[in-house]
């Protein structure tokens, strides 16, 4: 009978609650709360959920200084974006993807630690702009689940092949414009690669419209927000910078041409419809040198049963015998908690970022074959004694590392798009968005 009286109330658009007056006539009162704008499987997005989220969009495109699409394009693109949300998170509720309040607080004190506030401070600062404590919250952990989810499904599927790697950089060196970087914006009319005549034709003029407007003079992340089926549509389109390499071949041929503020023709992908606009472009980096040192250490680790004081009192006495010209590797092999221990302490060549603050600034400060202070790190106590330093060149291997990065990111992107796209076709969604017109 419940169940019967919610769907009931759903196929009208409307969640009521009863209140029984405690008077001496019972009767009930009837009180319209929300309106229904779209059913998602087993839940719902109310109308005061989908206000709420253009109020924020809104702010955020006002104070970047963009203007606003009109409201009901604005209203559209952001419901779309609540129902992926809300199917992601169903999902992830279903397969027990949960973050408990610890793990939620934690990360909440790490954001007001960004803005150099206390967590009370922050709270204030939230309720000073409008915002409850109690909705950030709940945004935050949605944020978490979502990241987590994408992470688990999608992101660590993703594999990248040494033989990907190759043909990257290949393809990279034979191209003439290599080195150029773009700062590129961008719209994507999204359509089917399989979609019917009329469907590709009536998105394909939809995508023309855009550009129409854009040659018009109209500003670019306006026109973003009201067509584009991007992830990043009500961000402006901004792609950042990118080099040749890190775009599609359609889009760096297309972008070679143009100049600062001028865009490109309607593009066809698989993907759909894209415009483009070159915001700024500059040449390639230089060679990338980096100062490399040859390190090797004593570890003494922390545990249950070793407490700070004996952890010190350990490396001390080591020190001690460093001191009186003890061999720095037979006292690594004997006393190390360190996997480099069979090599005598030996870490081989690091380069900056390698090892941890505290490690790398002791490490810098040392002379060739001078042997250090005990140092303390996350990890422990510490001994070190730099063997040699050098410049290296490492565009080589940084440009293998930023391959690697490049591919995968692109694999993921599309990995996950099509993964929403899945798990969209399996959901039921009605939409009554139209409803309160």
């Amino acid at each position: 009978m419940r169940n019967h009286v919610f769907n009931t109330l759903a196929k009208h658009g409307l969640i009521v609650f009863l209140f029984l007056l405690s008077s001496p006539i019972l009767a009930a009162e009837i009180t319209k709360m929300d309106r229904i704008v779209a059913i998602v499987d087993q839940g719902i997005i109310t109308e005061k959920e989908l206000a709420d989220r253009i109020q924020t969009v809104t702010t955020q495109l006002e104070k970047q200084g963009t203007q606003l699409p009109p409201r009901d394009v604005l209203e559209k693109q952001i419901l779309e974006r609540l129902i992926n949300d809300r199917l992601q998170l169903q999902y992830a509720a279903q397969t027990g993807l949960r973050v408990d309040d610890a793990q939620l607080d934690k990360t909440i004190e790490r954001i007001a630690e960004q803005n150099k506030l206390s967590t009370g401070e922050f709270r204030k600062a939230l309720e000073a702009e409008g915002i409850t404590y109690r909705k950030f919250r709940e945004d935050i952990r949605n944020e978490i689940i979502l990241a987590r989810l994408r992470e688990r499904e999608v992101d660590n599927r993703v594999n990248v092949t040494e033989s990907e790697i190759d043909n990257f950089l290949t393809t990279q060196s034979s191209r003439n414009d290599i080195q150029d970087e773009f700062e590129v914006a961008h719209i994507l009319v999204r359509a089917p690669e399989e979609g019917s005549p009329e469907e590709l034709q009536k998105l394909k003029a939809k995508a023309e419209t855009a550009l129409k407007e854009l040659q018009d003079g109209a500003d670019f992340a306006q026109v973003s927000a009201g067509y584009s089926d991007a992830p990043n549509a009500l961000e402006g389109g901004i792609l950042g910078w990118r080099t040749s390499a890190q775009l599609p071949a359609l889009f760096a041929d297309a972008l070679q041409p143009l100049q600062p503020g001028q865009l490109s023709a309607v593009l066809r992908s698989p993907n759909g419809y894209h415009i483009l606009k070159l915001l700024d472009r500059r040449g390639g980096s230089s060679p990338l040198v980096v100062d490399q040192t040859h390190v090797r250490h004593i570890l003494i680790k922390l545990s249950e049963v070793v407490s700070e004081l004996e952890a010190e009192q350990k490396i001390a006495s080591i020190k001690e015998r460093l001191d009186h010209g003890a061999d720095f590797a037979e006292l690594a092999r004997q006393y190390s908690e360190d996997a480099s221990a069979n090599n005598g302490g030996d870490l081989g060549w690091t380069n900056p970022g390698d090892t941890v603050p505290p490690f790398e600034q002791a490490m810098n400060a040392l002379e060739i074959n001078q042997i250090s202070e005990p140092v303390r790190t996350p990890f422990g106590w510490h001994i070190l004694q730099v063997l040699e330093r050098r410049k290296q060149d490492m565009t080589q291997e940084s440009a293998r590392l930023k391959a690697r990065q490049e591919i995968r990111a692109r694999k993921a992107d599309d990995a996950f798009q099509d993964w929403v796209g899945e798990l969209r076709d399996r959901a039921y969604v009605e939409y009554r968005l139209e409803d309160k017109y």
